[in-house]
């Protein structure tokens, strides 16, 4: 039986970063996004820091402004830490989804998930006025199975798995046995009633394998090897044969 399709959703933040270089207004997010969408991609996702390195606000509201208005199906996703400046956004803008991620402010990028029960009663009040906006809930959480019953007892309704680990295996005397602990946890959060994404150091070459041994992912968000590729490629190429990737591992 062949496995669902799996949404691909395109991080844009290293378009920022590198806009943010001068004071030209290019690459536009905008434009990015529209090429990634008319290619093919099913979602954009944004990760707007306190700091404002990469995403800036004007940024993510011009996006969701852009998606509602051309790309009403596709899914706008907002990450960040809900205790810093993410909920800002989801009260304002409701998006289709918010990825809950917990990192500090002056965090070089996102490197672990959060931890259960220890983050549960924080969580659990700010899970619930999400979903009460109608927005899904995603918590980034590292592969560990006996964790995610708790994630799912907050009220989320997804998991991001945090597959940094995966891409660092690959090629090595562990790959196996990393990729099989990414595969339990999807099924322990499969069975525990949450769905699953997947995120982090996934590109073309460990995309198709992944999704091949990890049961049931929804959405893969892909930006750091999506941009490097796309300034080689063309946000359309690079779209579509990260689609390719995905249609490979079905």
């Amino acid at each position: 039986m062949s496995h669902p399709t799996t949404a691909l959703s395109i991080n844009l933040n290293k378009v920022a970063l590198v806009r943010n270089t001068r004071h030209l207004g290019i690459p536009s997010v905008t434009v990015a996004a529209a090429a990634c969408l008319e290619a093919g991609a099913q979602g954009i996702t944004v990760h707007p820091r306190p700091d404002e390195r990469h995403m800036r606000a004007q940024d993510v509201h011009e996006l969701s402004g852009l998606l509602r208005r051309d790309w009403p199906a596709a899914e706008f996703n907002i990450e960040g830490n809900p205790f810093h400046n993410l909920m800002p956004f989801v009260r304002e803008l409701r998006p289709q989804q918010a990825t809950f991620v917990p990192d500090s402010e002056d965090q070089f990028t996102s490197d672990h998930g959060w931890t259960f029960p220890q983050d549960a009663e924080r969580l659990q009040p700010l899970v619930a006025e999400c979903r009460a906006l109608g927005v899904r809930v995603s918590l980034f959480m590292d592969p560990v199975p006996g964790m995610m019953a708790a994630a799912r007892a907050t009220g989320a309704d997804r998991v991001e798995l945090y597959t940094e680990g995966y891409a660092a295996a690959r090629g090595t005397a562990r790959a196996d046995a990393v990729l099989r602990q990414y595969a339990e946890a999807a099924r322990a959060a499969q069975a525990a009633g949450l769905q699953v994404n997947a995120g982090h150091d996934l590109n073309r070459e460990n995309l198709s394998d992944f999704l091949h041994a990890v049961p049931g992912v929804c959405e893969v968000s892909i930006g750091h090897a999506f941009i490097a590729d796309a300034l080689e490629m063309g946000y359309s190429a690079a779209t579509r044969d990260y689609l390719r990737c995905i249609e490979a591992a079905r």
